[in-house]
């Protein structure tokens, strides 16, 4: 069984991670991923930037990602992301394993099922990450003595350009508690191509406003790498979990024909 990580901003690469580069094609373009060999032949590794960071958020194509990963076997993925914070709760510095999104994106290509020959298929996201998924991160991250925060709303915004302080405050009073670029729609394409996908969310700048002007740090964020992927390929490396709700949320009104 082939498992992924998904990489953002800052994780273009896993150091000594021996993998070979590969062209996939799939009916919305290709993408590269990185095939592990050895004793990691069963992961890939995706920059979902490409792997000179070259492709800003609004342009990425988050479909032939995601169907790329399907088509390769994939059947479980985690993510990570970088993004800014929205309150005191989930201040620079912190990890979140997120279990909720709020979604400002858009012009994004954002479903395989489009109509017609592609079908017609509602998703079910009420609990967008995959919960078996999440619940043996938290576990491992706990058994490691990695200190995470156990929820967090994702609030996806357009990008590239960074928010404005009144886009701030309305996120943090919608529930929001860190805001990227990138999340959506890569979160409910997982989903619609069954793969059990969960994500931790790394915050390197508090949202505008907050304390003044945007200031990115990301020193760090080498150092939290070296901590996350070790965590991240253990997670992976556990049996499956028993079929869950990424497998039954899909409600076709017309199967793809395509």
């Amino acid at each position: 069984m082939r498992t992924a990580i998904i990489g953002g901003s800052g994780f273009d690469k896993i150091p000594d991670f021996r993998a070979a580069s590969k062209i996939i094609e799939t009916r919305y373009g290709q993408v590269e991923v990185f095939m592990g060999e050895g004793e990691a032949e069963d992961l890939l590794f995706l920059p979902r930037h490409g792997s000179t960071h070259q492709t800003p958020p609004h342009r990425i194509n988050y479909r032939a990602n995601m169907l790329a990963l399907k088509q390769l076997g994939v059947r479980r993925a985690l993510a990570l992301f970088t993004v800014g914070s929205l309150d005191e709760a989930h201040p620079p510095g912190s990890i979140s394993v997120l279990d909720q999104f709020i979604d400002f994106s858009y012009g994004r290509e954002a479903t395989f099922f489009d109509g017609g020959g592609s079908g017609l298929v509602h998703t079910e996201v009420t609990d967008p990450f995959c919960p078996a998924l999440r619940g043996r991160l938290l576990e491992a991250a706990s058994e490691r003595g990695v200190e995470v925060l156990p929820s967090g709303t994702y609030v996806c915004t357009n990008g590239p350009r960074f928010e404005t302080a009144a886009e701030i405050s309305m996120f943090a009073q919608l529930g929001g508690h860190v805001v990227g670029m990138t999340g959506v729609p890569e979160i409910p394409l997982a989903r619609e191509a069954g793969i059990h996908y969960a994500a931790m969310a790394i915050s390197v700048n508090w949202g505008a406003g907050l304390k003044g002007k945007v200031k990115v740090e990301t020193g760090n964020l080498a150092n939290m790498h070296a901590v996350l992927i070790p965590l991240c390929m253990e997670v992976l490396r556990t049996p499956e979990p028993a079929p869950c709700v990424c497998e039954t949320s899909l409600l076709v009104l017309h199967p793809p024909s395509v």
